[in-house]
């Protein structure tokens, strides 16, 4: 059947009513939105190439959604998923900036090698989480977060453990975080200040026994180390070379007492090798076998 001019006229019409309606449900549907936010700050120019990368997004979903219940899945998807990523970077969403914020202790060699991000990779082709599980295996990283900040930018955030005391066991050092668990590969030498700890559970219960002994700090700045014994209770061993043996219940209260009794007769100054605070109604203290007159200073090694 010929259509007549008039009547040809009118089903053009039809037909672009029906596809102007069709694309406009669909992109309500796929299409991510651009806020004035994230086009903030962008000239006029870059804002219309932002905004046609995300129009090939969405049009690219539809495609392959059609691709799914057509069966020609595999192929046409890779290539189109590449497709849209090579096309989004062309328009602007391509990686100017790495921020990392957190990082102290971490290598920066380290953790750029980790992240793997380059300049000019396209934003949506990143896998972010894969990013996050290098970094997170680096020695010092705790807790990491990854982000795409559009058009240009990742963000990088990360918490890093903090070192407790170093633990001896069978002749070798290890630094161990406040968790206690250990931090691998790390030069000891740097952190010769901190408590050295013994004892197969010393690690696990050391963060508790270390904020017990800060309810005293002039004591606490004296402990040096601190044995666990049979996983009950606590040696502590102060600056001067004096053991202190801490009772497996009420060790708070012990120390506290031992604490005052220091302020009021300067007891650890004296020469004396051990003092058991085990029991409720005493100190018991150990003299040193040459014990005489001989008074010993604060922080003195012997």
């Amino acid at each position: 059947m010929r259509l007549t001019a008039p009547a040809q006229r009118t089903a053009q019409k039809t037909v672009h009513k029906t596809a102007k309606k069709t694309a406009t449900k669909a992109g309500k549907k796929r299409q991510p939105t651009v806020t004035r936010a994230a086009l903030s700050g962008l000239g006029l120019r870059r804002a219309i190439k932002i905004g046609a990368a995300i129009a090939v997004i969405g049009g690219s979903g539809l495609g392959i959604g059609w691709l799914t219940t057509s069966g020609a899945v595999p192929r046409a998807m890779i290539a189109a998923e590449r497709w849209v990523v090579a096309t989004s970077a062309e328009q602007g969403l391509a990686v100017d900036q790495v921020l990392v914020t957190g990082r102290y202790r971490t290598h920066r060699g380290d953790l750029l090698e980790a992240v793997g991000i380059e300049r000019g990779m396209p934003l949506l082709g990143l896998d972010i989480a894969a990013v996050q599980r290098r970094v997170r295996d680096l020695p010092w990283v705790e807790t990491v977060t990854v982000g795409r900040h559009y058009p240009d930018k990742v963000a990088v955030a990360i918490t890093e453990r903090l070192p407790m005391a170093l633990w001896q066991r069978q002749g070798t050092f290890v630094l161990v975080d406040r968790a206690g668990k250990p931090i691998p590969g790390q030069d000891i030498r740097r952190f010769a200040h901190l408590p050295v700890l013994t004892g197969e559970d010393a690690p696990m219960e050391a963060a508790r026994l270390l904020a017990m002994l800060q309810g005293e700090p002039a004591l606490a700045e004296r402990v040096r180390g601190a044995a666990r014994v049979s996983g009950r209770r606590w040696n502590v061993m102060l600056d001067n070379g004096i053991t202190i043996r801490l009772p497996e219940v009420q060790a708070e209260s012990a120390w506290s007492k031992l604490a005052a009794y220091d302020r009021d007769h300067q007891v650890l100054s004296r020469d004396i090798i051990a003092i058991d605070l085990r029991f409720d109604d005493r100190l018991v203290v150990r003299v040193s076998p040459d014990a005489g007159t001989v008074r010993r200073d604060s922080g003195q090694n012997t």
